[in-house]
């Protein structure tokens, strides 16, 4: 089969109205593929009865969905399925999928083991083994899993991970614009910026208790902000911003401190370039696929994160928006549908195959 689906299920237990780098990067794709005239449907938690998630109860995940979603999949007669989450959802439409034969796709996004392993009172290697050994076999009854990095792609591949295919991520230049750059009322220059979840796995003490100079701001909501806030007084928490107040955080901030080790990109790196702002990391996969070659241009990746902190401070801030732009999202949806598998190919017993073989231009490569 040629061409791109035309009708394309998503189902995603990160959805609206959660705020975080997986339903932003979904809400995007969805935005893209509905401009080409593709019918999408996201089948996320706000259509389902829901409880609080253990470790996030800001979080709601959808409970028992099972026969309603069946339903809704039947209804909507997908010409491809693509499952991006392993939770309630993702489960209940991998077993659709399973029983009636049909073929789809998913996404690795969160590095679920890692989270369990940080959070439960059991030995950290044993947990993560067995959590990826179940990841593994949920992802492997699927025809690709899709990951954002190159070095992602070669760390499932090594954990045993078949079919790993690319899709990388883009980022939104009109909205995340250095134009909104202004002076921050009360912070004393520099200021340097943490926006994201604020969670343990994001590692966010780390950034807190660097000795830098000027000022310290947090922007972002999560289980951690109480006792964060408790511990670290001097910097400024202001939560959950969107829209102009995020994009005013990011432009106005004179370096931009992503202390994560395991996230699986880090979009919000892209969102504080692609304001003019760079980006001071660990030098580990995301922060490395990202900056790797183009440091000290737009940013600094040392395992001392201080020494990337004051060094990001001498990056050329219109370098910083321009390596942004080569992020697109149309770039990014492409690659999303050429890995896509049309629903039938397993149930009529052929080899499922992507919907086009077709390799984007060099010129459209994020």
């Amino acid at each position: 089969m040629t061409g791109w689906p035309q009708r394309v299920a998503i189902i995603s237990d990160a959805w609206h109205p959660q705020v975080n780098g997986v339903v932003r990067s979904l809400g995007q794709l969805v935005a893209e593929l509905r401009s080409r005239g593709i019918e999408v449907e996201v089948f996320g938690p706000d259509r389902f009865r829901t409880l609080p998630c253990p470790f996030y109860p800001e979080i709601r995940l959808a409970l028992l969905p099972g026969q309603r979603l069946h339903k809704m999949l039947r209804e909507f007669k997908p010409d491809a399925l693509h499952i991006a989450t392993e939770g309630p959802l993702g489960l209940s439409a991998r077993r659709w999928a399973r029983v009636e034969r049909y073929a789809f796709t998913t996404s690795f996004h969160t590095r679920f083991p890692e989270y369990v392993a940080a959070r439960l009172p059991f030995p950290r290697a044993w947990t993560e083994r067995m959590v990826y050994r179940w990841i593994r076999s949920f992802h492997g009854a699927g025809s690709a899993v899709m990951a954002a990095t190159p070095s992602l792609i070669k760390e499932l591949s090594g954990r045993g991970f078949a079919n790993v295919c690319h899709w990388t991520r883009g980022v939104d230049t009109a909205g995340f614009t250095p134009e909104l750059r202004q002076e921050t009322e009360g912070l004393v220059r520099p200021v340097f910026l943490y926006a994201g979840r604020l969670a343990v796995e994001k590692n966010i003490e780390a950034f807190l208790s660097l000795d830098l100079p000027g000022s310290k701001l947090v922007v972002g909501d999560g289980p951690d902000r109480a006792g964060l806030q408790r511990r670290y007084p001097d910097a400024r928490f202001t939560g959950m911003l969107s829209g102009t107040a995020l994009t005013r955080a990011y432009a106005s901030a004179d370096v931009f401190v992503f202390p994560s080790r395991t996230d699986t990109f880090g979009l919000v790196m892209l969102e504080a370039l692609a304001c003019g702002t760079p980006v001071a990391a660990y030098p580990v996969p995301g922060p490395r696929d990202i900056l790797g070659g183009v440091e000290p241009a737009v940013g600094k990746l040392d395992e001392d994160l201080r020494i990337a902190a004051m060094a990001a401070l001498t990056a050329d801030r219109s370098a910083c928006r321009r390596f942004a732009e080569r992020f697109s999202w149309s770039a990014a949806s492409t690659m999303f549908l050429n890995n896509l598998v049309p629903i039938a190919s397993r149930k009529s017993a052929q080899k499922p195959k992507g919907f086009t073989t077709a390799r984007l231009p060099q010129g459209l490569r994020a």
